[in-house]
């Protein structure tokens, strides 16, 4: 069947590669001129690690990736009042994990299916007209594309979802928190493989030390904080950084001075999607687009990488009937999904307290992650995929 993905992110290129070798022929339509790079660092386990390794990339992430070795947690002073090794997260995943910026694991999954996959970039669906015998879709470029199927894995801001599904407020859940990610040159001190946070009240700063002397640096704060702003442009978001920042302690004076050095600040909700729904008719959604979890779940990337895997082995199993396909793929992967959602949305009063009080008991709990067992007790269901990934031929 020839198939047609709207998004050549992780989500997207993932299915392009199982569909290619289950025998489709995809193509993927990516609005960005070109591949993005960069982004958060994100923690890397679980189904979707199993996924990149039945891929035979596992070797080439785990080279662009990053062993972190301790979270830290530090006051206005700069001393160290809690955190914990990561070793104790390592234990806990038998050592499949690794730290990896989202844009370097996309990269890698592109590589698997460059020269081999039909791409167009700068580009994207403006129409979608489907019919018995399949779907036309229309691109803004001016072309048609006529197509078996179509699979939207576009992002939390889907176009693909909005044309065939509705608009975006019908589906997203806000988790309650804003943040802001941006890497910047030259910036000092470093704490090699070290994650540094500091926390206010319903505030918090993270940095981390990337290769070639950059650092990237993860602004979260809670929603009720932006007095119900929400920004439209660059210049709006600096100014509502550095007034929700202004009195954070610690390095927010040189952190917020770095910011307005980089071209390259992104800015979004802390939300969810949340469907009744990821299929209708030829069209079907998978990643971001269908079950975004938000990244307080840790395993967004890995989520998206297994959906994606699913859909294609489901597509290939149902040898044409894309209905049973669609079918299978929702059965299968819907129970899991919404309890990482569940998971993520009852972490998220935890992940930035709310108040001096939140902070202090946070940081002991942090403390006792260095006693035998701890972890497990504490982080071991969440990091945990009660998933089995099929086989598929």
């Amino acid at each position: 069947m020839k198939i047609a993905i709207s998004g050549a992110g992780i989500a997207g290129a993932t299915l392009a590669y199982w569909l290619r070798r289950a025998g489709h022929e995809p193509v993927l339509i990516e609005r960005a001129p070109a591949l993005r790079t960069g982004g958060y660092i994100m923690d890397f386990w679980g189904v979707g690690y199993s996924v990149a390794e039945r891929m035979g990339i596992l070797p080439a992430v785990r080279q662009a990736g990053y062993q972190v070795e301790e979270v830290r947690f530090l006051a206005d002073d700069g001393r160290r009042v809690a955190g914990f090794a990561v070793d104790a997260l390592r234990d806990l995943t038998r050592g499949r994990m690794t730290s990896v910026a989202r844009g370097d694991l996309a990269s890698e999954i592109y590589r698997a299916i460059e020269g081999r996959v039909e791409t167009l970039f700068d580009d994207q669906i403006s129409a979608i007209h489907e019919h018995d015998d399949g779907v036309q879709i229309v691109l803004q470029s001016g072309g048609t594309r006529d197509v078996d199927l179509l699979i939207g894995a576009d992002g939390l801001r889907s176009r693909v979802r909005e044309l065939a599904f509705g608009p975006q407020d019908r589906f997203e859940k806000d988790l309650g928190y804003r943040f802001a990610v941006f890497e910047t040159a030259g910036y000092a001190p470093r704490d090699e493989n070290v994650y540094v946070v500091h926390a206010a009240a319903s505030r918090q700063i993270g940095r981390f030390a990337l290769r070639g002397g950059r650092t990237l640096f993860l602004l979260v704060f809670g929603s009720e904080r932006a007095n119900g702003v929400e920004p439209t442009g660059s210049a709006e978001v600096r100014a509502l950084l550095r007034t929700i920042f202004a009195d954070a302690g610690w390095e927010t004076d040189r952190i917020l001075a770095a910011m307005d050095t980089t071209d390259d600040l992104y800015f979004d909700r802390v939300s969810q999607i949340r469907m009744p729904s990821w299929r209708r008719g030829r069209i079907a959604l998978v990643g971001d687009a269908a079950m975004a979890v938000s990244f307080l779940a840790g395993e967004g990337a890995g989520l998206a990488m297994t959906g994606a895997y699913v859909l294609a082995g489901e597509i290939a199993r149902a040898a044409g009937d894309y209905e049973q396909a669609f079918a299978a793929y929702e059965a299968r992967l819907r129970p899991f999904i919404e309890g990482k959602q569940k998971t993520a949305e009852n972490f998220a009063s935890t992940f930035v307290p709310q108040t001096e009080f939140g902070i202090w008991l946070r940081n002991q709990a942090t403390r006792l992650m260095a006693l035998p067992g701890a972890a497990n007790l504490m982080l071991g269901k969440s990091l945990s995929d009660n998933f089995e990934l099929p086989e598929y031929a």
